[in-house]
């Protein structure tokens, strides 16, 4: 993965270890395991979201439930496959193991994608504007993470101008939402939705990379 591709999309969280390793794949004999890290709100309100970390990691720092951990990594979509469809799947990729940052936000993720699909803009009963768009953000070997994103207020009428193909940066938190989905007339099944919640978004014509003047730094 070249330096522009790894600062496309940057990631840093810190929370709590919810669930065990569960095996997900096996790459080049390195195998890598799904866990669930449960990150406080300012609100006090908590985001469960799936992580995705080697089997190497998780020797070297012993991770377990109840773990407070602090993480730097990537936002990454793949393809599932349930009930014979393929749905968009989304992780944190772990990269490291860090110190917790004091004084600094518990959840942040840094993009630098193009627009792929219309934006969809609406407002709620209560007149609060909102705008739904999907990034999609270039990894190494021609792969690209699809990253749902929804904006609020001002951004969300700056969002519904964007053409589709254009290239954006943002700056958010990663937020887990429960909803409920109708199966049929009888069943109704509660679903979990993974999404990047705007908190900055500027057009990006100069085709760089995200603001290098952060934590992510390496």
């Amino acid at each position: 993965m070249n330096y522009e591709q790894m600062n496309n999309n940057k990631v840093y969280v810190y929370g709590e270890i919810v669930s065990n390793a569960e095996f997900s794949h096996e790459v080049y004999g390195e195998g890598f395991y799904n866990m669930t890290i449960k990150i406080e709100r300012l609100s006090s309100q908590c985001d469960f979201i799936p992580i995705t970390i080697s089997e190497r990691i998780l020797r070297e720092e012993g991770l377990k439930v109840g773990d407070m951990v602090a993480l730097k990594g990537q936002f990454r979509s793949y393809n599932k496959q349930i009930d014979g469809k393929s749905k968009l799947a989304l992780t944190i990729f772990v990269r490291e193991i860090v110190p917790k940052i004091e004084n600094y936000p518990t959840n942040v993720i840094e993009l630098a994608g193009y627009i792929c699909k219309e934006p969809i803009y609406r407002t709620t009963p209560f007149n609060r504007e909102i705008c739904d768009v999907l990034i999609a953000v270039n990894r190494a070997y021609n792969k690209s993470d699809y990253i749902p994103c929804i904006a609020w207020g001002r951004n969300a009428r700056f969002v519904k101008s964007i053409n589709v193909g254009e290239k954006v940066v943002l700056q958010g938190r990663i937020q887990s939402r429960e909803y409920q989905k109708k199966i049929d007339d009888y069943t109704v099944e509660n679903k979990i939705a993974y999404e990047i919640s705007i908190s900055k978004i500027a057009l990006n014509s100069n085709n760089s990379e995200v603001n290098e003047d952060n934590v992510f730094v390496s």
